[in-house]
Parts: C-alpha cells; sequence; structure tokens
C-alpha cells in the first residue's frame, strides 16, 4: 500500500511583527544596551526576513514594546527574562489551538471527516505538555478516542520530515489515514543574554503550525503527491555546530557560522548515493522544497547541488513572509510549491541539531 501525501493544512497567529519590530525588541531585551545595536542591525539587514508572525502579540498596532507583555526591558546585565516554566506555561496556553487550526484546515482541504483518521503523529521541538497538544486536537476535533498517537519532540527543523516518515510506514503496514501536526512557538525562547548565535536565532525563529493528511494511494484524488522515499543522514564531528538544549530561561540554540559550509560540502555526495538508489540524480528534480534556516543554508544548499534561483524562490519567498518557525517551516515550502503547481519528481529537505539532514522524495 503506498503512501501519498494529500493536501495541507498551514496556520500561523493572528498578528505578527515587522522584521524591523522585532529587531528593536531584541535591543530592549539585551542585556548589552546599546553596544549591541550595530551588530543586531546587521543581523536584521542579512537576515532575509521581513514578518514573523507570534502567539504573544495581543495588539496590532503599538509600539513593539506595548504590543506585547511576556518580554520586558532587560533590567541590567544579569537579566534573562521569563523563566522557563514561565514559557511552558505559555506554550501549553497556545501551542494546542494552532494545531487545531491547522488539522482542521488539513481534513477540510482533503473532505476527510475526523472520525476517518486513523493515526495522529505530532511534532514539536519548543514545548513540552502532558496531557499535550496531541489529545488537545483529538478532543477538539472529535477524532475517535482509539486513534494511534505518536508524538516526535525536540528534533529541531527537520523533524516534519521523521513526521512523514512515520506517517507513511503507519499507512504502508497498518492501512488507514494519518494526521500529521508541527506545530512550534519558537517565539517564546528569545534570550536576554544573546550574542552571536543566539542573537541571530532571536531574528530568525518564529511561530506556526502545520498538517498534512497521509493516505493510501488509492484512496487519495490524483493530485496528492506521491511518498516514494525517504533519508537520513548525521554528518560526523558537527555536534557542536547546531544545538537546541533546554536552560533556566528558555531553549538555548546553538547556531555556528560554518553550518552553511558544512552543508555545502557535506550535501552532495550523499544526496546522490540516495537519489541514485531510484535512478535519479539531482538534476532529475524538478522542485525543491528547501528548509529555509537562513538565506545562508539555502543558498550553500543550491550552489552546491547547482540549483538556479527559480528552485529557491518558494523557500525564500516563505522565509521572507514567516521566518524560520521550526518544524512546520519545510511544509509551508511544500505548500507554496503546490499551490503554484510544481512539478515532480520533488525532494524536500530539512536541517537540524546533530547536524542531521532528513529528506523526502515526492515521485
Amino acid at each position: 500500500m503506498k503512501s501519498v501525501m494529500a493536501e495541507i493544512g498551514t496556520a500561523v497567529p493572528q498578528l505578527r511583527g515587522s522584521q524591523v519590530e522585532i529587531v528593536e525588541l531584541s535591543k530592549a531585551i539585551s542585556t548589552f544596551g546599546g553596544k549591541s545595536d550595530r551588530f543586531l542591525n546587521g543581523i536584521h539587514a542579512r537576515s532575509g526576513v521581513d514578518f514573523r508572525h507570534s502567539v504573544l502579540f495581543d495588539t496590532p498596532s503599538a509600539p513593539i514594546m506595548s504590543r506585547q507583555s511576556f518580554y520586558a526591558s532587560a533590567e541590567d546585565e544579569n537579566d534573562r527574562g521569563p523563566t522557563t516554566a514561565e514559557r511552558m506555561r505559555s506554550y501549553k496556553q497556545h501551542a494546542s489551538a494552532l494545531a487545531i487550526q491547522s488539522s482542521a484546515a488539513a481534513l477540510a482541504s482533503n473532505q476527510l471527516a475526523a472520525n476517518e483518521i486513523d493515526h495522529l503523529v505530532t511534532v514539536s521541538c519548543t514545548g513540552f505538555a502532558a496531557p499535550g497538544v496531541d489529545l488537545s486536537i483529538i478532543q477538539a476535533l472529535e477524532l475517535p478516542p482509539s486513534v494511534t498517537r505518536t508524538n516526535i519532540g525536540f528534533m529541531g527543523c527537520h523533524a516534519a520530515l521523521n513526521a512523514l516518515r512515520v506517517g507513511s510506514s503507519l499507512v504502508e503496514s497498518k492501512g488507514g489515514n494519518v494526521l500529521v501536526s508541527a506545530t512550534e512557538l519558537c517565539s517564546l525562547h528569545l534570550q536576554y543574554g544573546a550574542e552571536g548565535d543566539q542573537a541571530i536565532a532571536n531574528l530568525l525563529f518564529a511561530d506556526g503550525s502545520a498538517a498534512v493528511v497521509l493516505r493510501q494511494k488509492s484512496a487519495a484524488a490524483n493530485s496528492a503527491w506521491p511518498i516514494r522515499s525517504s533519508s537520513s543522514t548525521a554528518i560526523p564531528n558537527t555536534s557542536e555546530h547546531m544545538s537546541w538544549r533546554i536552560g533556566d530561561h528558555g531553549f538555548e540554540m546553538t547556531l555556528s557560522a560554518s553550518v552553511p559550509s558544512i552543508i555545502y560540502e557535506s550535501v552532495l555526495p550523499w544526496l546522490q548515493d540516495w537519489l541514485g538508489q531510484h535512478n535519479l540524480t539531482p538534476k532529475d528534480i524538478e522542485s525543491w522544497a528547501i528548509h529555509p534556516g537562513g538565506p545562508k543554508v539555502i543558498s550553500a544548499f543550491a550552489e552546491a547541488v547547482g540549483l538556479d534561483d527559480a528552485k529557491t524562490e518558494a523557500s525564500r519567498d516563505v522565509l521572507r513572509q514567516y521566518g524560520n518557525m521550526s518544524s512546520p517551516t519545510v511544509l509551508f515550502v511544500v505548500d507554496r510549491l503546490r499551490a503554484t503547481g510544481a512539478k515532480l519528481p520533488c525532494v524536500a529537505i530539512a536541517f537540524g541539531p546533530g547536524l542531521a539532514i532528513e529528506a523526502t522524495l515526492f515521485a
């Protein structure tokens, strides 16, 4: 029983901030005072991001520090902002609503009733709670109480592709319909003492959710994308270049400036080997859903594989409009490709702590 990816549902918080506003927020919570302004302005100019949505915004138009009450201006150089417990309370308050919204959109787009879902796979690396988002989706959308649940937690930006692998395996081994839901609230983890890589993270990451239904090919519409294969690789001796760890004041990102060059040097041989197993080469791939981890990541991958600007347009557009939403972001890119009539074969690819690379081949 071959699995296919049917329609995608996406959701973002209702209110967004411009990148100019987010820079001002980052300056306000910086414990370095005005000394960090030039650095933050430089990151902003190179970020490739115009807007980011956040569950923390509660008014549409006001100075940025008045649009939200979660982050107060740094009081002194030792201020680290809200505790992890406070950030997790906010996650519990907001995450489920966003996941329910994208999941409901996915079901509606596929003209599926809630009682037709047999398996639920949830994804998140920005918060924890039990009962969690999975049970909230089941209760709010009235999925069957017998639906099987799998949670993929704390794997980072590529985790939606891990979820597609798990969901596809469920379809192929057990049959039925799988709902995959990836939801992240990255804006809960801005760092007060941020410098270097953490300051970059403050200016890249945002909130969003994406959900997708996986079905048997025989039960899906002709527009569904067949999942032909998936692959994974962990690049040796790179664990210090990207990490996501739980701190006392939120989750802390390590993001080395070497990440783009590591991707550039490592991705092509692995990609050629994997695609070769399916009698394909990178030149045979008609469309690419590249996780927009940042403009340099997109450029490094494109240069390594030999892609022109048109092949990266969807990724750059999602980054520009939404920022990096971690795990759901690559599904936003896939959704953008589908909406514009992209052709198959398509490769969706994302990068995360490890350094690890995950990919899905639609063909």
